[in-house]
């Protein structure tokens, strides 16, 4: 009977190795441990992504804040005509009468929301958003205190303003929520920024942008349920409009969660820019 001695060799057609075996003997050849299956589809990833031509990746960063700034373009465009509506002397209306009474918080609305939703959709673009970058420094000085000049003019003209025919107070109840849940965005991505926190800022700032964005959606959805319940149905527009901030809440916190899967899922403070780009 033939007996493998210590110098024989194994036949390698018959020999049979577990995913164990064949992990343990890679390490043990390469001194380098194995790649699993997970990290060899995202080195994959990584490698397709860094072999796209930079004029591809460049189109690709710019959709979100075209989008963006399309999103806006419905209430952008009502608040530039409100404003010339104010400026120009125009006749007083059931629809105008309360900001003509009063003009300088409508204004100051506007304003804030035009800067904040134009200036905001540019902070999607990756290479403008890393920390440190000039650009980001200088429009945050900028975006913070019109996103503030938003939420609290937009708090203020529910609570003293009357309300026109078709807001009720369920309706102004969620204003006066989704307003006080952007203030609390922005002033916690104020305190993460102060820490050098720059995820934690990002994060923050997507939320409270999100909630600002809302008449963008609100316009979208108010469109279909003026036409089918007309358009001072108080029940539909209390619903579509609480569904508008719902749902841009939603987008912004898949956004965090794929930044943070880009990220490896692991929470980075106190680094020198932006580990993830959305």
């Amino acid at each position: 009977m033939p007996v493998n001695t210590p110098d024989s060799t194994p036949n390698t057609a018959q020999t049979i190795l577990t995913p164990l075996t064949a992990h343990t003997a890679l390490t043990a050849h390469t001194g380098q441990p194995a790649q699993t299956a997970k990290e060899a589809k995202e080195a994959k990833e990584a490698k397709t992504r860094s072999s796209q031509p930079p004029i591809r990746r460049t189109r690709v960063s710019w959709l979100a804040p075209t989008g963006l700034i399309l999103l806006s373009l419905i209430p952008l465009l009502a608040g530039a005509a409100r404003v010339a509506e104010l400026t120009g002397g125009a006749a007083e209306t059931a629809d105008n009468s309360r900001f003509l009474d009063s003009p300088i918080p409508v204004f100051v609305h506007i304003v804030g929301v035009t800067v904040f939703s134009l200036l905001g959709a540019f902070q999607f673009v990756p290479t403008l958003r890393r920390a440190g970058h000039r650009w980001h420094r200088v429009s945050g000085t900028i975006l913070i205190p019109a996103g503030l000049l938003t939420a609290l003019s937009g708090m203020w003209m529910v609570v003293f303003y009357p309300h026109p025919v078709g807001d009720g107070l369920a309706l102004s109840a969620l204003r006066l929520l989704f307003g006080a849940a952007m203030v609390a965005g922005i002033l916690l991505g104020i305190r993460a920024i102060s820490k050098r926190d720059f995820v934690s800022h990002g994060d923050w700032m997507t939320r409270a942008y999100a909630i600002g964005m809302g008449a963008g959606t609100q316009a979208i959805l108010l469109i279909p349920g003026a036409i089918i319940f007309g358009k001072t149905h108080e029940l539909s527009r209390t619903l579509l409009m609480g569904a508008a901030w719902v749902v841009n809440l939603a987008v912004a916190e898949l956004i965090i969660r794929r930044r943070a899967r880009k990220a490896g899922g692991v929470a980075f403070t106190h680094v020198p820019e932006h580990p993830y780009t959305a």
